[in-house]
């Protein structure tokens, strides 16, 4: 199998787990974060649904420069309008990923503010980021759900919420 139909693979599999997370987020509690450091729901949920799209970004840049494009969190307005901009970024990965050249995979992407250069990795290097941080955040959010009282999904297995099996 090649390194291409790897990460399909894998972007598919975490993608079923992300949206089992995404469903769960009540517009209610949009604005809540445990902490004043830590983002608000929606911005957790709104990043973790647009990493799919970092996929076309590697593939499709030379970099990203915050300097030049600064970010701004996707405004959403129901958890239906975060599974549907999820999907979009999905869709764009998935087809970004159909259509990459494995040979430019070793090529250099920069992710810089101005002159200050934050990372130097290959397109391949952040294909991998851009899937490790949905990982990141998506685990973020099940702490989120946890002191909210949501009930968590299992990601590789089933959580403390799911377990359908008794211990002895």
């Amino acid at each position: 199998m090649e390194i291409i139909e790897l990460l399909q693979q894998e972007l598919n599999a975490e993608a079923a787990t992300t949206r089992k997370f995404l469903s769960r987020i009540p517009p209610e509690k949009f604005s809540w974060q445990p902490h004043p450091k830590s983002m608000t729901l929606v911005h957790l949920a709104t990043h973790i649904a647009e990493l799919p799209g970092w996929i076309t970004m590697a593939l499709t840049t030379d970099e990203l420069d915050f300097a030049k494009n600064p970010y701004t969190p996707k405004e959403v307005n129901s958890t239906g309008e975060i599974l549907d901009f999820f999907e979009e970024c999905l869709k764009s990965g998935r087809e970004s990923l159909a259509q990459a050249d494995v040979n430019t995979f070793t090529e250099e992407w920069i992710l810089r503010n101005g002159d200050d250069i934050y990372d130097r990795d290959t397109r391949y290097g952040v294909i991998r980021v851009a899937i490790s941080q949905t990982i990141h955040h998506r685990a973020q959010l099940g702490v989120y759900f946890r002191l909210l009282g949501i009930p968590v999904p299992g990601s590789y297995g089933p959580t403390a919420d799911e377990v359908t099996f008794q211990f002895a």
